[in-house]
C-alpha cells in the first residue's frame, strides 16, 4: 500500500513538472524572440538609412575615383620625365646627376623656354591665368562642395607638367591633389548626390592622389581628412580608405613597392638627444617661417609689377635658370638632393647654401606663375635644415649625436608640417616615405615644436593664407564658410505665379538684394537697416522685384545649415 502511494505521488509530481515546463519555456523564449525582433527592426532601419544616404554608390564611386586618379597620377609623373628628356637626357628623378653632363647654357635656357610655353598657355587657356592647387580644392569644399571646373583643372595639370619638366623649382604633389579632386568632382557630378557625399568624394580623389604620389596610403587617408574635409566623420572613413588603397595598389604595380627614399637604418644614439630634437624643431620652425615669408614677399612684388601674363614665367625662368647654373640641385622637385641628405652624402656648407638657393628658386617659380606646389620644396628644405643641424650637433657632442641623416628625416617632417598646417598627415607621410617608424617619438616631438612655433608667428598654414586672400577664413570656424557659401536665392520667397510684377519706385532708397548675394551680405543689410524684409531684384534690371528675403527665414536657414554641418562631421 505504501509503495502504491509513493508511486502515485511520484506520478503526480512528474505531471506537475511537465505542466510547469511550457510556462518556464515561454518565459525564457519570449524575451529572446522580442530581442530578435528588435534587432531585426533596428538592422532594417539602419540598412534603409544606409541606402537612403546612397552610401553603397558612394563606396563604389570611391573605388572608381581611386583607380582613375591613380592612372592620372602615373601619367602626370611620367609626363614630367618626358618633358625633361630632350634637354636633360633622362626621364628619371636623378636631375642633378644628369645636369652635370649638360652645358650651362642649356640649364639656363630650359626654364626660360619652358616659361615662354607656360606663359602663353596661361594667357590663352587658363581662365584665371594661373595654375590650380590644394587651396582651390579647400575653397571648393568650404563653398559647399561645389564642382571643380574640369577643363581648367586638366589644363592646369598639363601646364604644371611643362613647368616641372622644364626645371621649375616646385613640387608635383599639390597639383596632383587638385587633379585628383577635379576628377573626383567630374565623376560624382553625373550622379545626384547630397553635398555631404560630394565633399567626401572630393576627399577620395585627394586621398588617392596623395597615396599614389607618395606610395603612402595611411598618409593619404589622413591628409584628406585633416586638410580637405577638416573633420574625421565615420561615414567618410570607408570611401576614403577604399580610394587610397586602390590608388596605392595601382601605383605600386607600376613603379614597384618601394618607398620614395631608400635610406639606411637610423637609430637614436641616446635619450639625452631629445632636447636637441626640440631645438631642431625650433630651428625648422624658423626655416618654415622664412620660407613662407619669402613666398608671400615675392608674390606681393610680382602682383605689383605690371607685366604681360605670358612674360612672367619667362622672367621667372631666367631667375631659376641663373640659380640652377650654379646650383643644379634646385631644379625640379629635388628628390635626388633630398635623398642624398638622408644618406649623409652632403657637406654642411652645401646644405646651408641650398637652404637659401632652394627658397629663392621656389619663391621665384611660384611668383612667376609656373605650375607647382610647395610640398616637395618643404621636404627638401627640412632635409637640408635637419642635416645641417645634425652635423653641427655631431661636432659639438660627438658621443651623443646621431647621424645627420636621422636629423634630416626629422627636419623633413617638421618643416613640411609647419608650412602645410598638417602635422599628423605629414608625420605619417615621412614615416611611409622613409620607412622610419622607429623614429616616431623623436619625429612627433620635432613636428610639434615646429608646428606650434609657426602657428604662434603665422597663425595659419600657407594654404590657409591663400584662402584668406580670397576672403575665406578657415580658422574662424565652419560658420564663416557657410555664411559666405549660401546665397539669397537659396532662401528667398518667390511671389505667386498670378501676382502682379512689382517695381521699385523711382528714388526709393530701400536696400535691395540680388539672388547671387551671400547670406552674410543679407544678414548685414537686415541688421544695419533695421528691416525684417528686403526686396530681391533682378540681376539685369535692378528696379524689378523678383522675390522677397525675410530675416527670420534667413536665420532659420543659417541655423539649419550649421546643424547639417555638425551632423555631417559626426555621422
Amino acid at each position: 500500500m505504501t509503495g502504491n502511494c509513493r508511486a502515485l505521488l511520484a506520478e503526480l509530481n512528474l505531471r506537475g513538472e511537465m505542466a510547469e515546463k511550457p510556462s518556464i519555456l515561454r518565459r525564457l523564449v519570449k524575451p529572446l524572440l522580442s530581442g530578435a525582433a528588435a534587432a531585426r527592426s533596428e538592422t532594417a532601419t539602419n540598412l534603409r538609412e544606409f541606402s537612403a544616404r546612397r552610401l553603397p554608390l558612394v563606396w563604389l564611386l570611391a573605388t572608381v575615383i581611386g583607380l582613375v586618379v591613380a592612372v592620372a597620377a602615373i601619367v602626370f609623373r611620367e609626363a614630367i620625365g618626358l618633358v625633361q628628356l630632350p634637354w636633360l637626357g633622362t626621364a628619371s628623378e636623378e636631375v642633378v646627376s644628369a645636369a652635370s653632363g649638360v652645358p650651362p647654357v642649356v640649364i639656363f635656357l630650359a626654364p626660360v623656354v619652358g616659361g615662354l610655353v607656360v606663359g602663353t598657355l596661361l594667357q590663352m587657356v587658363q581662365p584665371k591665368q594661373r595654375t590650380l592647387s590644394v587651396a582651390d580644392v579647400m575653397e571648393a569644399r568650404i563653398r559647399g562642395g561645389r564642382k571643380l571646373p574640369f577643363w581648367p583643372g586638366i589644363s592646369s595639370a598639363a601646364i604644371t607638367v611643362l613647368s616641372l619638366g622644364s626645371g621649375a623649382s616646385a613640387g608635383r604633389e599639390g597639383p596632383v591633389v587638385h587633379l585628383g579632386a577635379t576628377l573626383g568632382s567630374a565623376i560624382c557630378e553625373r550622379f545626384r548626390l547630397p553635398d555631404s557625399a560630394r565633399r567626401v568624394l572630393f576627399a577620395c580623389g585627394v586621398a588617392s592622389a596623395v597615396s599614389a604620389s607618395f606610395n603612402a596610403p595611411i598618409a593619404g587617408t589622413i591628409f584628406a581628412h585633416e586638410v580637405v574635409l577638416g573633420h574625421y566623420a565615420f561615414s567618410a572613413i570607408v570611401p576614403i580608405v577604399l580610394s587610397a588603397v586602390v590608388g596605392t595598389l595601382l601605383t605600386r604595380l607600376w613603379f614597384g613597392d618601394i618607398a620614395a627614399f631608400v635610406i639606411p637604418e637610423h637609430q637614436i644614439t641616446s635619450y639625452w638627444e631629445f632636447p636637441a630634437f626640440a631645438l631642431l624643431g625650433a630651428t625648422c620652425a624658423v626655416v618654415a617661417i622664412l620660407f613662407q615669408f619669402s613666398l608671400i614677399a615675392t608674390d606681393w612684388v610680382a602682383r605689383h609689377v605690371s607685366m604681360a601674363t605670358w612674360l612672367r614665367p619667362v622672367v621667372g625662368g631666367a631667375g631659376v635658370g641663373a640659380i640652377a647654373v650654379v646650383f643644379p640641385e634646385v631644379l625640379g622637385v629635388g628628390y635626388e638632393t633630398t635623398d642624398a641628405a638622408l644618406k649623409n652624402n652632403l657637406p654642411l656648407t652645401l646644405m646651408l647654401t641650398l637652404l637659401v638657393a632652394k627658397t629663392a628658386a621656389t619663391a621665384i617659380t611660384l611668383a612667376s606663375r609656373f605650375g607647382g606646389g610647395i610640398f616637395s620644396p618643404s621636404l627638401y628644405l627640412g632635409a637640408m635644415a635637419g642635416g645641417s643641424f645634425g652635423l653641427i650637433a655631431a661636432s659639438a657632442f660627438p658621443e651623443l649625436a646621431s647621424s645627420e641623416g636621422l636629423y634630416s628625416i626629422l627636419g623633413m617632417g617638421a618643416v613640411a608640417a609647419a608650412v602645410l598646417g598638417a602635422p599628423i598627415s605629414t608625420t605619417l607621410i615621412v614615416f611611409e616615405l622613409t620607412g622610419g617608424y622607429a623614429l616616431s617619438i623623436a619625429l612627433l616631438l620635432t613636428v610639434a615644436v615646429a608646428y606650434g612655433i609657426n602657428q604662434a608667428v603665422h597663425n595659419h598654414s600657407y594654404f590657409q593664407r591663400q584662402l584668406e586672400m580670397r576672403g575665406l577664413f578657415v580658422q574662424e570656424g565652419p560658420h564663416r564658410g557657410l555664411i559666405r557659401a549660401k546665397r539669397v536665392m537659396d532662401f528667398m520667397d518667390l511671389p505667386d505665379k498670378d501676382a502682379e510684377p512689382q517695381r521699385l519706385d523711382a528714388g526709393d532708397e530701400t536696400p535691395v538684394l540680388l539672388p547671387s548675394d551671400t547670406l552674410e551680405r543679407a544678414l548685414q543689410l537686415f541688421d544695419s537697416g533695421g528691416r525684417s524684409r528686403l526686396p530681391v531684384v533682378d540681376e539685369r534690371d535692378r528696379g524689378q522685384i523678383i522675390a522677397w528675403a525675410d530675416q527670420v527665414r534667413a536665420l532659420r536657414y543659417f541655423n539649419k545649415a550649421l546643424i547639417d554641418a555638425s551632423i555631417e562631421e559626426h555621422r
